[in-house]
């Protein structure tokens, strides 16, 4: 099969393979989550050609992984990530999860020794 041009619109089924949404039960592509998240998000602009068939460009596809990222590995609800997209629409993903490991990471050691700290007290006492 001949490999489309990165720059080539894409049909809803290569974007749905693309993002690997793919019902585990049955191996279908669930293009209709493209379809709803289209609807939610203005920032998806499909072409519409001959047969009401649904192509994306490139920026379209980026902006459906970030929304997939966002809502499948970060936990964002839909209207978290509208504000997202609204706010920090030029912002790196990468630069989010480094920042999100990095502060989760700092968090929990100041936890830890806040938790050994009062270990501590308690053996002293007891």
């Amino acid at each position: 099969m001949k490999q489309k041009h990165d720059d080539a619109y894409k049909s809803i089924g290569e974007v749905a393979k693309e993002l690997n949404l793919i019902n585990p039960k049955t191996g279908k592509l669930n293009t209709h989550t493209i379809r709803f998240w289209e609807k939610e998000f203005k920032q998806i602009k499909p072409k519409i050609f001959a047969g009401k068939r649904r192509y994306y460009d490139k920026k379209s596809i980026l902006i459906l992984k970030k929304i997939k990222f966002l809502l499948k590995e970060k936990g964002f609800t839909i209207n978290g990530v509208k504000k997202f997209l609204l706010n920090k629409s030029s912002f790196n993903l990468d630069e989010t999860s480094n920042n999100s490991i990095n502060t989760s990471k700092n968090n929990l050691k100041s936890k830890l020794e806040k938790i050994s700290n009062l270990v501590k007290e308690i053996k002293k006492l007891g």
